[in-house]
């Protein structure tokens, strides 16, 4: 019945299409977050759904779709660079096949990032896309969520919708992610028209929030953690009440400490000193293996470069002797590691070429969206209090995600190039906006969303079509 209801759902999602070609958009945003083809094990899996989703969102907006307002940005442009790079370093990969199934789904992530801002003209099409993202990795934070809360967490034990260890299911990609939603959950309940905010909305936004903190402790994620802590300094900068912020977290702190698992102790215990662990020791060690390796092959080796590794490294090791302990250090050889860091993986995979338009590409967002923050922040005329503050979030989630990126391979983590698209979409409404004798597009779409997005659909709403 699942897999029937799972299919249904989808089925449903694209046929809203055939009305408003958006809602592709919106149900390929779904797809690729949540891999339903994956939760289903009959049906669902046997349907190409991402394909069919992927090629309506492309179809709908080039022959139903307005282009009005449609404009390309310098950081598009990057990311066309980036994808041509990687599609280059993968015909001369050391691993071809490896790279060809990395490739798989890398370039329809690139290549989506690209396409998102050419729909997102107006201020109801920027909220349906967070909207949607933000449920549909809600539904995984809150299944994770409760299971934590049940106790039910532990390292490598909770189980989410689908048993596969990667994408947004793998542990510490789900930490990071559920902490860098965080802000934009912020965003949507106090500037959100399709649910306008009420006393419900809040409470929500509240649980699903409370949920995203449970993930680095039921993951057992150190990252989550350190983002954790990142995003909490972060949220002082608009922090009305800095003094009451910061007695509400150290209370939150104080209360939750007496509740964590002894394993979740004994996990973070590692953070400080990483030669007493050994998939830290494997890290640095990978580290040290790829400035070696960039070294002689400064273009990259592809994708899963990572494969040609090998190297020896000291671990401690708890002898007994008797009724004493003693410590010794060992040989420990190792292979074929995975560099656990996005700024290694870009610079191994794709060398210094690739790991310097990634790095642009993310400065180029921060800068993009410090920019937008600081010139409307002091706007208050009907339609223009909302963009400081998503530029805010989004510019919060990336920097959340940069941290977490630097302990993960996820340099092309297709959520977060999700959240790169909705920045470059942004940045183009806003240049938009400040043009001389410039309106915004669909403004009569954009005045209709005050009211709930049924009423506007109702009425025609053109920010929709």
């Amino acid at each position: 019945m699942l897999d029937l209801a799972l299919l249904c759902f989808v089925l449903g999602f694209l046929a809203l299409g055939l009305r408003r070609p958006f809602v592709w958009v919106l149900a390929y945003l779904y797809i690729d977050i949540l891999a339903p083809q994956k939760i289903g094990w009959s049906l669902t899996a046997a349907v190409p759904v991402s394909l069919i989703a992927f090629c309506a969102a492309f179809g709908g907006w080039l022959l139903a779709d307005s282009k009005d307002g449609s404009r390309v940005t310098f950081r598009q442009g990057l990311l066309l660079a980036l994808l041509l790079y990687c599609g280059w370093t993968t015909m001369n990969a050391d691993f071809p096949e490896f790279a060809q199934e990395k490739w798989s789904w890398v370039w329809k992530a690139l290549v989506f990032a690209m396409f998102l801002p050419l729909t997102l003209r107006t201020r109801l099409r920027f909220e349906s896309a967070l909207l949607v993202m933000v449920l549909t990795a809600g539904s995984i934070i809150i299944n994770a969520g409760l299971k934590t809360f049940g106790g039910g967490g532990g390292y490598g034990s909770l189980y989410l919708y689908v048993n596969d260890n990667s994408g947004i299911y793998e542990s510490s990609t789900l930490a990071t992610v559920a902490v860098a939603i965080i802000p934009l959950v912020l965003w949507l309940a106090r500037f959100g028209t399709i649910f306008p905010p009420d006393w419900r909305v809040r409470l929500f936004a509240g649980a699903l929030i409370f949920a995203c903190l449970l993930i680095p402790i039921g993951t057992e994620a150190r990252t989550g953690l350190l983002c954790i802590a990142v995003l909490g300094l972060l949220l002082l900068r608009d922090a009305k009440r800095r003094m009451a912020y910061l007695a509400a977290g150290l209370a939150l702190v104080i209360v939750a400490v007496p509740f964590l698992p002894q394993s979740y102790y004994d996990r973070m215990a590692t953070i400080g000193e990483h030669s007493e662990d050994e998939s830290a020791s494997t890290r640095v060690a990978v580290w040290q293996w790829t400035l070696d390796y960039v070294a002689a092959h400064p273009t990259g080796g592809g994708f899963d470069a990572y494969r040609a590794n090998k190297f020896t490294y000291k671990m401690p090791v708890v002898v007994k002797q008797g009724n004493t302990t003693a410590i010794e250090y060992q040989d420990v050889t190792d292979h074929a590691r995975a560099y656990h860091s996005a700024i290694f993986e870009m610079l191994g995979e794709q060398g210094w070429p690739g790991l310097f338009l990634w790095l642009w590409i993310h400065a180029l967002g921060l800068w993009q969206m410090e920019r937008i923050r600081r010139r409307w922040r002091k706007r208050t005329a009907p339609g223009e209090a909302w963009q400081a503050p998503l530029a805010s979030a989004l510019q919060l989630a990336q920097i959340v995600y940069l941290i977490g990126s630097l302990f993960q391979g996820i340099a092309y983590q297709p959520f977060v190039l999700m959240l790169v698209g909705l920045q470059c979409a942004l940045w183009s409404y806003c240049r938009r906006l400040d043009s001389p004798g410039k309106k915004p597009v669909g403004m009569r779409g954009d005045d209709q969303i005050a009211q709930p997005l049924p009423d506007a659909v109702a009425a025609g709403s053109p920010a929709l079509r």
